[in-house]
């Protein structure tokens, strides 16, 4: 059970781990502080999870106390932090301390300024200048630093993939991975739970087909989609995406920002000479498989093409976002462009 001044939660299984965890007491024999750094709501919960489960290792009875900004009195943290009749281990949870009012803050520097032995005080912050003063102090006091910061790059939600079907004891194909990402990957939770949602429902190799199987639909009304089909010319095909994504719910935006990074990617790649995949991954700061991809969209493609459907992309960006009356008529006439700029060979 989990002590919220005021509210009680039990503790939600671990959604994965960050690796073995060690907490270090001080050099002054003081507790050890954590500080979970970044806005990313899942890596967050991961890092908090997995930091608890390595004091439980060492405590079992391990009693945990979350304080949360909102509605906080001044006091509860010292209330908590006070030694216990019955002994035992402590760990301290503050969440959201970048909306920490001057009372939970001040709470805690006084904390940290004079710390109990057997606690483990745990700090969650996601971003901005509020709570500097405590985050610098925990910085100088040793803290260990957990970085939840945003994953944004494809590249990176791909990684993240493939790294939770190895976690959880199978291997993803490249296309796999690549198709659950463009399906899911706007957020992370989302992609976290359907790989395991994939883990549980099915066996062996995770490929292409079984991410289509079970996200299909999702995968075709997305930009991807969209920009594959106009790339390589097929504007029927394009468009009929286009407007299953727009009835869908999807922006103009998004999908005009997609095209403008596979573009990019044909541009960056096609100018790179005929290193490897894999080492251009590492110059470009590529995937291998989105080198591989851009290298086959190149196919039917000159240089004089591709700068005219970047031109038209760009016209695109600035009418979807407010420069011009219908975002949607604007991406069609950039698909249009795109697939009348490919020269087939």
């Amino acid at each position: 059970m989990i002590l919220t001044g005021g509210r009680h939660h039990r503790l939600s299984p671990r959604h994965g781990s960050l690796g073995p965890v060690t907490i270090h007491a001080s050099a002054t024999g003081g507790p050890p502080y954590v500080l979970i750094s970044g806005p990313e709501g899942l890596l967050a919960e991961r890092a908090i999870a997995t930091t608890l489960d390595a004091l439980r290792a060492v405590d079992p009875d391990l009693e945990v106390i979350k304080l949360y900004a909102e509605g906080y009195q001044s006091g509860t943290l010292t209330m908590h932090a006070s030694p216990s009749l019955f002994g035992g281990t402590k760990a301290i949870v503050v969440l959201e301390l970048e909306e920490a009012p001057d009372e939970l803050q001040s709470d805690v520097l006084d904390y940290l300024a004079a710390p109990a032995g057997e606690i483990t005080l745990v700090v969650a912050h996601k971003s901005g200048m509020r709570g500097k003063k405590v985050l610098d102090t925990l910085k100088k006091a040793g803290a260990r630093v957990i970085d939840a910061s945003v994953i944004k790059s494809d590249s990176d939600k791909a990684q993240f993939a493939a790294n939770e079907f190895r976690r959880q004891g199978r291997k993803a194909t490249p296309d796999a991975v690549r198709a659950l990402v463009e399906a899911v990957g706007k957020d992370l939770s989302e992609l976290a739970a359907a790989c395991a949602q994939l883990v549980a429902d099915t066996e062996g190799l995770v490929d292409g087909a079984v991410v289509e199987k079970y996200h299909g639909g999702k995968v075709e009304a997305t930009g991807f989609k969209v920009a594959d089909a106009a790339i390589a010319g097929n504007a029927g095909e394009a468009l009929r995406l286009l407007r299953h994504a727009i009835s869908d719910g999807d922006s103009p935006v998004p999908i005009v920002a997609v095209l403008a990074m596979q573009l990019r990617q044909m541009v960056k790649v096609g100018s790179a000479g005929r290193a490897s995949s894999v080492q251009l991954a590492k110059t470009l700061a590529m995937a291998p498989w989105q080198v591989d991809q851009a290298r086959r969209k190149l196919n039917g493609w000159d240089p004089d093409g591709v700068g005219r459907a970047i031109q038209a992309v760009a016209a695109a960006d600035f009418d979807v976002k407010g420069g011009g009356r219908d975002p949607v008529y604007a991406v069609e006439r950039a698909i249009l462009t795109i697939c009348g700029a490919r020269n087939p060979r």
